[in-house]
C-alpha cells in the first residue's frame, strides 16, 4: 500500500465521524473545538557549517545550510490527534557534494536542498494503554542502532506505515510497526531518496532487577539498491543504570544475527555484538565499549535504517558494512563544565575509536571525535570535530561542525 493510500484510509476514517447522531453532535463539536484550541505549533530553526578535509579531493567542502521546520499538532478529538510538519533545506555556501547538486569535485556533505512533507499522522489512544499512529512518522528503536530518525542530518529520515504501542500486560512494552517506505536523508530529487518495500518491526521490553530487557526481531524486504538491503534481524539487548560509590555505572549488551531475507541477491549469516559501560561521577563522564558488526564471505552486518552517524565515529567512514565486518573499541570522556559566561549548560566530551575487521583482524584505521556543546537563552551550540586516520580502509577524513538550533 502506498503512502497515498494509507493517507487516504485515514482521512476516510477522520470523514466518518460526521455519521454520529444529532444528539451526540453537540458532545461532538465541544470535542472537536477542545482538540483545536488545545493545538501546537511545531517551529524548529537550525543553521549549520561543516567543513570537511578529505585525502582524495583537491578541493575541501564548506558547506553552509539551514533547515526551517514548521507545523501543529492537534489535541486528541474521539482519542485521535492529528501532526502535520514541513521541512526546508537551503544553503548559503554551497562549496560541497550534497548527493544531487553534481558537485563532485567535493566531498559529500548529504544535506540536499529540499522542500518536502516531513510528517503527517493520525495518533488514536482509544484503545487502554494503547497508541495507534498511522501515516508518515518517526520511528526510534532503542538506542536507534537499527532503526532511528537520522535527527543530525538536516533532512531526517521517517517512514509511512502503522505502528501500534501497547503497555496493557504488566510492566511488558510492546512496538509493533509495518512501514511500505523509507524516506531517507537524501531528500525527493535523489534516486536513493525512497526506498519501498514492506518492513516489520517487532519490539518487546521487560523491566528485570538488572535492567530493560529487549528482545526484538526486524524483517526488512526493501524493493529498491537491487534488495541489498533486505534482511531478517533478530536480536536482545540489556540496557540498565545502578549507582555505584559516589557515582553512576550505566551499561549495555546486545547480540543480534542477521540473515538473507525477501528480495536479498545475497546467501549469508552474521552476528551483532555490544558491550558497553559509562561511569558518572560529579561533573566526570568515563566510558568504554566494544561493538563488533560481523562479517561472511559475501555481507557484512547492515543497520540500514540506523541513525548511523551516532555509531562508529562522526567520519562516517562505515555507513555500510564492508564484507570483512568492523570491531569497534572506544573509549569516551566527558565533563560537564557548567556556565561559562552567556553560555549555560556547557559540557566538553572526547571519544576515541580504534577500527579493524571482523574477518581476518586487519586494520582499518582510528578516529579522535570531540564536541562543545552549551546554550544561549534559546539555542543551542554545538561545536564537534572528527578526524579519522586510515590504515588501509577509506582516506584520511577531517570534519568540523558549528551547529545552531532554536525551537519553540
Amino acid at each position: 500500500m502506498s503512502f497515498s493510500k494509507l493517507t487516504a484510509c485515514s482521512l476516510a476514517a477522520l470523514c466518518a465521524c460526521t455519521t454520529f447522531s444529532t444528539a451526540f453532535a453537540d458532545v461532538a463539536d465541544s470535542g472537536l473545538h477542545a482538540a483545536l484550541s488545545q493545538t501546537k505549533p511545531i517551529l524548529d530553526l537550525r543553521l549549520r557549517y561543516e567543513g570537511v578535509d578529505q585525502d582524495g579531493f583537491a578541493d575541501n567542502a564548506d558547506a553552509l545550510t539551514y533547515r526551517l521546520r514548521a507545523g501543529l499538532q492537534t489535541g486528541e478529538f474521539l482519542g485521535t490527534s492529528f501532526l502535520v510538519e514541513f521541512d526546508h533545506i537551503g544553503d548559503i555556501v554551497d562549496d560541497f557534494n550534497s548527493t544531487t547538486n553534481g558537485k563532485t569535485m567535493y566531498p559529500v556533505v548529504p544535506d540536499p536542498e529540499a522542500t518536502e512533507l516531513n510528517r503527517l499522522q493520525l495518533t488514536n489512544k482509544s484503545f487502554p494503554d494503547t497508541a495507534i499512529t498511522l501515516g508518515r512518522q518517526r520511528v526510534i528503536l532503542d538506542d536507534s542502532r537499527f532503526v532511528g530518525n537520522v535527527g543530525w542530518r538536516q533532512n531526517e529520515q521517517t517512514f509511512d506505515g502503522l505502528r501500534v504501542q501497547n503497555d496493557s500486560i504488566g510492566k511488558l512494552k510492546l512496538d509493533f510497526t509495518y512501514l511500505n517506505q523509507v524516506n531517507r536523508i537524501f531528500g525527493d530529487e535523489s534516486a536513493m531518496g525512497r526506498w519501498e518495500g514492506d518492513v516489520w518491526l517487532a519490539n518487546a521490553s521487560y523491566p528485570t532487577p538488572f535492567g530493560s530487557l529487549t528482545g526484538f526481531g526486524y524483517l526488512l524486504d526493501i524493493d529498491d539498491a537491487g534488495g541489498t538491503m533486505s534482511s531478517e534481524t533478530y536480536g536482545v539487548r540489556l540496557a540498565g543504570a545502578r549507582e555505584l560509590g559516589e557515582g553512576k555505572l550505566s551499561y549495555a549488551a546486545s547480540y543480534a544475527n542477521q540473515k538473507d531475507y525477501g528480495s536479498s541477491p545475497f546467501d549469508y549469516s552474521a552476528d551483532y555484538y555490544l558491550i558497553e559501560g559509562d561511569y558518572s561521577f560529579g561533573a566526570v563522564s568515563l566510558g568504554a565499549g566494544y561493538e563488533v558488526l560481523g562479517g561472511d564471505d559475501q555481507r557484512g552486518f547492515q543497520t540500514p535504517l540506523a541513525t548511523l552517524h551516532k555509531f562508529q565515529g562522526w567520519a562516517d567512514k562505515f555507513l555500510v558494512t564492508p564484507v570483512g565486518g568492523v570491531e569497534d573499541i572506544y573509549a569516551k570522556a566527558g565533563y560537564k563544565v557548567g556556565d561559562v559566561g552567556p553560555l549555560s549548560g556547557v559540557s566538553i566530551a572526547a571519544i576515541y575509536h580504534d577500527f579493524s575487521a571482523d574477518e581476518g583482524g586487519s586494520d582499518y584505521g582510528s578516529e579522535l571525535d570531540l564536541s562543545a556543546s552549551g546554550t544561549w537563552d534559546k539555542v543551542k551550540l554545538t561545536l564537534k570535530f572528527a578526524d579519522y586516520q586510515s590504515d588501509g580502509f577509506a582516506s584520511d577524513t577531517q570534519k568540523i561542525w558549528l551547529q545552531l538550533d532554536f525551537a519553540l
